[in-house]
């Protein structure tokens, strides 16, 4: 199978963030929107309601780029989110 230079890094990318542990959204702001919905949790807290999104938004957007891919497409869209919702049942 033959691929483009574009999907090779692609592709490369994707692996480098599922290889790595560290947190891709960034501390300030996500830890603001939360105290600014829940302003007595602790620091901790955060940190764990942190970890959850990500480690949530990381499984979608696997599910996500699956239904890309079975739609033989590289590039996820709307409505990719919206089926792999849909198949989770996350969403009617």
């Amino acid at each position: 199978m033959c691929f483009s230079l574009g999907v090779m890094v692609l592709c490369s990318e994707i692996l480098k963030y599922q290889k790595s542990t560290e947190l891709l959204i960034r501390k300030l702001p996500f830890q603001r929107l939360v105290r600014e919905i829940a302003q007595d949790f602790k620091s901790h807290v955060v940190l764990a309601l942190q970890e959850a999104a990500e480690a949530y938004l990381v499984c979608l957007f696997e599910d996500t780029n699956l239904c890309a891919i079975y739609a033989k497409r590289v590039t996820i869209m709307p409505k990719d989110i919206q089926l792999a919702r849909r198949i989770r049942g996350e969403r009617a």
